[in-house]
């Protein structure tokens, strides 16, 4: 009896032994005969990360769109932004200076690393530093080209190691684009033009000017190559919403020409808050209030620039000019801002205050901007050197028609 007993003992502890084997899992906490067992730990993988330089001047979507590409070729992106000097020596002069560029960058919500003074050509030593310091594995640049002033590639080093990837530039828009139609809306304003004035406003303005029925120039009317769609929405938007009981801070304006201004008020304005709705006045709204040369890019243009703004949580795109009753609760709106340093700052003067009903419930702010810079600051910089960026741009008009002639299909990334 005693030797079966002991025997079926032995099977139980047997049977234990195979089953906590089996249920252990991953990691098995096993004691036999005093010693603790594990499956050893799978390694993880490092993130693969990948660097994009540019000058980034006047950033735009299209800007925003690239950085988006390349921060999905890895798990990680840096960003190099080239210094002044750099800019001037290989292109002429910038519109933005370093220090906004860099807040206009790190403010993209797909860059997680933003590097300070990078050169504009991709030299031997720089590369060494990207993989040793950085730890890059790849370097990203668009397919449109990026030449030297010597005429050579600015990445074939990078192509000659194997670590160069490629994505596809966004169509419909670019800084020398966005120049003529700021140089387009000050024509309307103006009187007695200069002949090398008008001649750069030919220049820039191509395609962005439509004929009237009696076939003379209509050029209030600027046409945009954007093509809006659903997909390109929903790539540069949240996928959250805001969750229960968040409290709901709202901004609103036009956000033309996106700067380093918008971007450090909209900063301030999330961080009084769980969730930063933007609204986003229609073309008709910022016409009507700030004149028929405004606004220099079109509504879906500056609702992209917007929602690539790691403060925004969500835009209205095509916002209304009051803030309603009615909207506030169907919103569940918290907080209502505006900033110090504005074009429209005129507003309480006015008849139909916009903000009346948020002032009236006591949930409106006056925020003070970090930065002095409007829409009107950044055209003025144009047009006060305006034959300096008529060198810069020749040759990039050209690079881009010659893009324009060449390319055979576009991929909807």
């Amino acid at each position: 009896m005693g030797s079966e007993a002991g025997h079926s003992e032995n099977v139980q502890q047997s049977s234990r032994f195979v089953a906590t084997w089996l249920v252990g899992g991953v990691v098995l906490g096993l004691s036999v005969l005093g010693l603790r067992f594990a499956l050893p730990k799978k390694k993880k993988k490092r993130p693969i990360r990948v660097y994009m330089d540019g000058c980034f001047d006047m950033m735009h979507y299209g800007h925003c769109n690239a950085l988006r590409q390349a921060r999905a070729l890895g798990d990680q992106l840096v960003v190099g932004v080239v210094s002044d000097a750099e800019i001037i020596a290989n292109k002429g002069p910038p519109v933005t200076p370093l220090h906004e560029r860099m807040i206009m960058v790190g403010a993209v919500k797909w860059v997680d690393e933003v590097i300070s003074d990078a050169p504009y050509a991709i030299t031997e030593d720089f590369m060494r530093k990207l993989f040793d310091e950085y730890n890059i594995d790849y370097i990203i640049h668009g397919d449109d080209p990026c030449l030297l002033p010597d005429g050579t590639d600015a990445y074939a080093l990078a192509k000659k190691v194997g670590r160069y990837k490629q994505i596809k530039r966004t169509e419909g828009v670019s800084s020398t684009d966005i120049v003529g139609r700021m140089l387009l809306c000050v024509r309307e304003r103006s009187t007695g033009d200069s002949p090398s004035h008008a001649s750069l406003q030919r220049q820039f303005s191509h395609g962005h000017s439509q004929k009237s029925e009696d076939g003379g120039a209509r050029s209030e009317t600027r046409v945009s190559h954007f093509l809006p769609t659903s997909r390109r929405i929903v790539q540069f938007s949240n996928s959250k919403g805001a969750g229960p009981g968040a409290r709901i801070v709202y901004i609103d304006g036009a956000f033309d020409l996106f700067h380093a201004g918008h971007v450090e008020i909209l900063r301030l304005a999330r961080g009084l808050g769980d969730f930063l709705l933007v609204g986003i006045h229609t073309d008709q709204t910022v016409s009507a209030n700030r004149g028929a040369h405004r606004p220099i890019m079109n509504l879906h243009e500056r609702s992209l620039s917007v929602l690539a703004c790691r403060y925004t949580d969500e835009v209205i795109i095509g916002a209304p000019w009051e803030v309603s009753k009615d909207m506030i609760t169907t919103f569940n709106i918290s907080l209502v801002v505006h900033g110090t340093v504005a074009e429209d700052n005129d507003f309480q003067k006015e008849k139909g205050n916009p903000y009346a009903v948020p002032i009236s419930m006591d949930i409106f702010k006056i925020l003070d901007s970090p930065l002095d810079i409007t829409t009107s600051t950044i055209i003025r910089r144009i047009v006060s050197n305006h034959e300096a960026y008529q060198k810069r741009n020749e040759k990039k008009a050209a690079s881009e028609r010659r893009y324009y002639e060449g390319k055979s299909y576009v991929s909807g990334d």
